[in-house]
Order: C-alpha cells, then sequence, then structure tokens
C-alpha cells in the first residue's frame, strides 16, 4: 500500500505486533542492486516498509533530476511481491523529522547498505526503538551512478 506520510495512518497500518523492516532510500532508478537488497532485507521479518525520499530531495543530495516521480517510482516499488508498504516522505529537514518516521512505524529492524551515508543515524534511530540495524551488501557493479555514466557514456 502506498501511504502519505502522515504518522497516525501509518500507525493504525503497521502493527507493532509484526516483525517490520525499513528501508529507507530514493529507489529513482530501480536497478538489479536494490531489488537484490529488498529482497535480502524483505526475509528479516515479515512486513517491509519503504521510506521513499522525495523528488526535491534527490534534487537536494544526488545533485540531479529525478526519472521518475515519487509517485510513480511509489507505484514501481509496491508492485514488487515482498513490499508490503510505501511511505511518501515529504522533504525532512532534521534528524528529528526522522526519529519522527522511525517512531511511527516502530521497526524490529532497520536495514541499509554497507557505505550508507546516514549508517551512524540509523543506527540510533533503531535504538531509540529498541529495534536493530543490519547491514546488507550491496550487489558489486549495480549503483545508479554507475549506470547512469554508463547511459551518459552511450
Amino acid at each position: 500500500m502506498i501511504i502519505p506520510y502522515d504518522s497516525k495512518k501509518i500507525k493504525k497500518r503497521i502493527s507493532p505486533k509484526q516483525k517490520t523492516i525499513l528501508v529507507g532510500g530514493c529507489f529513482d532508478v530501480l536497478h538489479y542492486g536494490h531489488i537484490s537488497f529488498l529482497k535480502k532485507a524483505s526475509t528479516l521479518g515479515n512486513h517491509l516498509v519503504i521510506a521513499l525520499e522525495g523528488d526535491e530531495t534527490i534534487v537536494l543530495t544526488k545533485d540531479r533530476q529525478v526519472f521518475h516521480s515519487q509517485q510513480q517510482r511509489a507505484e514501481i516499488l509496491e508492485s514488487l511481491s515482498f513490499v508490503d508498504d510505501v511511505i511518501l516522505l515529504p522533504t525532512f529537514k532534521t534528524d528529528k523529522d526522522y526519529f519522527q518516521l522511525v517512531e511511527a512505524i516502530y521497526p524490529t529492524v532497520i536495514a541499509m547498505t554497507e557505505g550508507d551515508p546516514q549508517y551512524h543515524n540509523k543506527m540510533r534511530q533503531a535504538a531509540h526503538v529498541g529495534g536493530n540495524t543490519i547491514v546488507i551488501p550491496f550487489e558489486k557493479g549495480f549503483s545508479t551512478t554507475d549506470l547512469l555514466k554508463k547511459y551518459n557514456s552511450l
């Protein structure tokens, strides 16, 4: 289900009795590395939630325009059989915003890839709700940056 960011709606949808796995990201150019990561994350519990960054966040953090709008990316991700919920994030300004998101979802695990620039923040967020973090190795040779470089060199 695609859920606009609203902590009350999230709390109604996601039961604290579920073993919820939270992952976050942009997923603008969905590729094999993303699919592999999400599949592995989904095996860590019984409810996979993706916190999907907004278009403005991609422009600000990736220094490029989006290929797919947040709504399009959400629909693509929701179509994957192992994804349970996709939360449409607004542009968060502070770490406090992410802490509030994690409090609403109350994940058992926050999964991330190696080298995640938010590693320490995610560890603090998971600990804040009594959860754990798990680092899933990223498939070598598959990154959006690499794919875009290859595409642009054609």
